[in-house]
């Protein structure tokens, strides 16, 4: 079920290189990115999957300073008013280095509870709920001792540059440390939206081509992934209630492949229509929007924009009770593994459609509001749902060019796009 080779190899005109030949698109991994990027020449046209620094975004400790640094700066130029808008991830402490000031944050309420999150990790590894200091004191003891692996004090090693970004490039007396490996406590949330009892999170895909300007696309297909055992906090330490990571619930004994434990999200949208009524859903869905945007404007002058790179990131979104929106996670690797026909169905499609965008054959205009499955929803400013409208957000009646959770006629939008652009080039001929 490898859906990114499938749709390589299956892709027309495009033939994968073998060894060490030359090439024009690499779908590339970080590990691949971090030891040669600095190391290769492409010439102009060249693309590959990832930013420099993605990690700025993608790794749950900058990912939350980037945003507390972007929501002072919100206040400072805008008010508090503009500020409250980045207020969409639980409070979040780094460790071990901001130990103190969680420890006084925890005094404060105490008897709700935290959740641990290793910084580099993913699938669910490592996580942990607590409600008592002393389980922290344990862990602390745990790590002190503990040597990571090499890629986690690879990335632990970074110090901070100048323009507040990370650079994991480390000198050589950086190199003897062996760092704790780095975590950060959150405030869990406690009020989950469930669904027949259980806890479920939205995996949601945006397409950035461009931080300087910022360029991001947002696909409409997505799911919801839920735990398989209902929701309670009576047992914090039951994995496959707190958890909705595919890779935890699929250990679990009762889970049944063929079932498995995802809705789309175009289900998932009609269901809360008929459960709060569509105003409510828009509410929250606009919400949403504002989350992806604000968390990539917060890392917009952090990341380095190489024309060579984009990225499709994979965002993790809780609803709570309230309909409330949080941000989980950004990450730069969204597992592209399909789990069932209908998944294999949504990833191979998702990555026609990020081709299509990334556009390496040269056939679109760069004017085009939807390609496929995507839709433009930021161009260096607030993309308008009407055709020829001015995309200014100040005009009382502007609707936003997303459409998460709607209806997907991808191939017969394709059709159109690409006749149209035929037509096009035939007239300019």
């Amino acid at each position: 079920m490898n859906t990114l080779m499938d749709v390589l190899r299956h892709r027309p005109g495009w033939v994968e290189v073998k060894d060490e030949g030359e090439w024009d698109f690499y779908w590339c991994d970080v590990s691949w990115l971090r030891e040669n990027f600095d190391h290769t020449y492409m010439d102009e046209h060249v693309r590959i999957s990832h930013f420099r620094n993605h990690y700025e975004l993608t790794r749950k400790n900058y990912m939350v300073k980037n945003l507390k640094r972007f929501r002072k700066q919100l206040e400072r130029e805008a008010g508090k008013l503009e500020a409250a808008k980045c207020d969409f991830f639980p409070k979040t402490f780094e460790m071990p280095c901001e130990y103190h000031l969680f420890v006084e944050e925890f005094r404060k309420n105490p008897g709700i509870t935290w959740i641990m999150k290793p910084v580099a990790r993913s699938q669910g590894k490592g996580i942990f709920l607590f409600r008592r200091l002393k389980d922290i004191m344990d862990w602390r003891k745990g790590t002190a001792g503990k040597k990571p692996t090499s890629l986690e004090a690879q990335q632990a090693r970074s110090t901070v540059n100048s323009s507040g970004g990370h650079d994991t490039r480390s000198s050589d007396d950086q190199k003897e440390e062996i760092p704790v490996e780095n975590y950060v406590a959150q405030r869990y949330i406690e009020n989950p939206y469930l669904i027949g009892g259980r806890k479920f999170d939205l995996r949601v895909y945006v397409l950035v081509m461009s931080y300087i300007p910022l360029r991001a696309w947002l696909y409409r297909d997505g799911f919801a992934r839920f735990s398989n055992t209902r929701f309670t906090l009576s047992s914090i330490d039951d994995q496959y209630v707190h958890l909705t990571n595919v890779a935890v619930q699929k250990t679990s004994p009762d889970y049944h492949p063929k079932k498995g434990c995802k809705w789309m999200l175009q289900r998932f949208r009609q269901y809360l229509a008929s459960k709060h009524g569509p105003e409510a859903v828009e509410t929250l869905f606009s919400d949403m929007d504002n989350i992806f945007i604000k968390s990539l404007q917060s890392v917009q002058k952090v990341i380095i924009s190489d024309k060579h790179c984009f990225e499709l990131y994979g965002y993790d979104i809780l609803i709570d009770q309230d309909l409330k929106p949080w941000l989980l996670e950004v990450n730069a690797s969204p597992s592209l593994t399909a789990s069932s026909r209908e998944d294999y169905e949504l990833k191979t499609c998702l990555l026609e459609d990020t081709l299509h965008v990334v556009d390496m054959e040269g056939r679109l205009t760069g004017r085009e509001k939807r390609v496929g499955g995507f839709d433009l929803m930021w161009n260096d400013g607030p993309v308008s749902r009407e055709e020829g409208a001015p995309d200014l957000s100040e005009m009382g009646n502007f609707v936003t060019n997303t459409h998460l959770g709607c209806v997907n006629d991808r191939k017969k939008q394709l059709r159109q796009l690409f006749r149209s652009l035929q037509g096009q080039k035939k007239a300019s001929s």
